[in-house]
């Protein structure tokens, strides 16, 4: 048999234990804060039912999902006249796919578990998540979302809340970031006032990809999708604002001044600036009337976060949906959550040295092996360190004393342990500090315990 050369599937990825434990710090760090602040657990399962993933992110993420082939033999089961319409034949051999985020399959699981749940909930949710897109610098076919959500509840200090969530994770991971802010309502209003209500979604999809595509191309789109020049002309000065939130504000109310939806979008998010103030939160928050966010369930406040220092997509970012769990016979629930991508976050991290030390391994120590004795000798140390949560290894085997310490350091072991015949018979320990060589010969309990301290 021919030796098969391994590969992997475009934009999907291995992690190596460097890559790993960054990884965990990033998870652990957002998780920590998601507990500060009362937000429970929750896991579902990486396939859902395709007929709870479509229609759910727009036409464009509907062509992003990942479908799941049904088992067994069913292509035996489709008429053979199917496979001339691409669209149906997909219809009748898959029933499943990959969860292309977390926002959609918890909308089903709150409308599944009601009953159980106490109202408010808040939860977080850290998995991955695929999409059959484009694989480029920052942007994955399969990809960890950090999701923290809050459902049953209509109060605007949830967004409020959600925003001094991001402000605390990225000030712990010591990013710098930019919140830009919007409102669906007010994007509404501004379809409303240019004479194209209907268009809504036309239209938010394509000025969401201003700061990708530029100003030209946006435009372009939106006369392909039957937008007036006229209109298209209406548009520019919105998609053109600059200055502070507050002077934003004064242009908008003034454009939106005879459209409802879009006078309440401005109440909704002047409610929420307001709060931002009360709420010290450090990092800059804008008003930014080009964010849209594709994603056809938001009704309300839409959040993006970018990083200062490094030229990437969002790291961050989510909104208010209000009847999500409406599609699945549970009307009236409205929730608002945010995603941290920890993909994009790992990567600003790692390109801004943002890791506290470059870590290989979480062991502290090594116990080097002489041999079946001192095995014996050293087990009972190893085991009362483990005990203390100082994480400990024993070498597996006798070898050279190079190689032991060879393997110390290319795993960044910060301490180890030499006990030999000497040491044996006089109950004693030898202890080298890896970085600066320094040793110590003692009594065993006071190696332990120095170790214990130093780590």
């Amino acid at each position: 048999m021919a030796v098969q050369k391994p590969t992997l599937p475009r934009g999907m990825r291995d992690f190596s234990p460097n890559e790993m434990i960054k990884r965990n710090y990033i998870f652990d760090t957002i998780r920590n804060v998601f507990n500060l602040y009362g937000y429970l657990p929750i896991e579902t399962p990486a396939m859902e039912n395709l007929s709870t993933l479509m229609g759910k992110y727009g036409e464009e993420g509907d062509k992003l999902l990942f479908k799941v082939l049904n088992s067994g033999n069913f292509v035996d089961k489709v008429d053979s006249n199917a496979f001339a319409d691409a669209k149906k034949l997909t219809n009748l051999i898959s029933e499943k796919g990959l969860r292309y985020d977390l926002t959609v399959p918890f909308a089903r699981f709150v409308v599944m578990n009601r009953n159980e749940l106490s109202f408010p909930f808040k939860r977080y949710q850290i998995q991955p998540v695929w999409r059959a897109d484009k694989p480029q610098k920052g942007r994955y076919r399969e990809f960890y979302q950090c999701d923290v959500d809050v459902i049953g509840s209509d109060s605007i200090l949830n967004e409020a809340e959600l925003l001094q969530i991001t402000d605390h994770v990225f000030c712990k991971l010591g990013v710098n970031i930019t919140i830009k802010i919007n409102n669906r309502k007010i994007l509404a209003g501004i379809a409303e006032v240019i004479g194209y209500p209907e268009k809504i979604t036309d239209i938010t999809v394509a000025i969401d990809k201003l700061d990708k595509i530029g100003l030209d191309k946006v435009n372009a789109e939106l006369l392909e999708k039957g937008i007036s020049e006229n209109a298209i002309e209406k548009l520019q000065p919105i998609l053109l604002l600059k200055g502070s939130n507050d002077e934003k504000f004064e242009v908008i109310k003034q454009t939106l001044a005879e459209s409802e939806i879009g006078l309440k979008g401005i109440q909704e998010i002047v409610t929420l600036f307001k709060y931002v103030k009360n709420h010290n939160i450090n990092s800059v928050c804008e008003l930014d009337l080009t964010l849209a966010r594709g994603l056809n369930y938001y009704t309300g406040a839409i959040i993006e976060v970018k990083s200062n220092d490094i030229q990437i997509g969002s790291i961050c970012g989510g909104g208010r949906y209000d009847d999500l769990t409406g599609i699945f016979g549970m009307p009236g629930l409205s929730g608002v959550g945010i995603s941290f991508g920890a993909d994009r976050i790992y990567d600003v991290m790692s390109e801004l040295n943002a890791f506290p030390i470059n870590v290989k391994t979480s062991t502290k120590v090594l116990f080097i092996n002489f041999g079946e004795e001192e095995e014996k000798y050293c087990l009972p140390f190893v085991n009362q360190l483990r005990r203390a949560d100082v994480a400990t290894e024993l070498y597996p085997e006798a070898a050279k004393l190079k190689k032991q310490f060879s393997y110390a350091d290319a795993k960044g072991i910060p301490f180890v342990v030499i006990a030999g015949t000497d040491e044996m018979n006089s109950t004693k320990l030898k202890l080298k500090n890896m970085k600066s060589g320094e040793e110590m010969t003692a009594m065993a309990d006071v190696v332990l315990n120095t170790i214990i301290i130093q780590s």
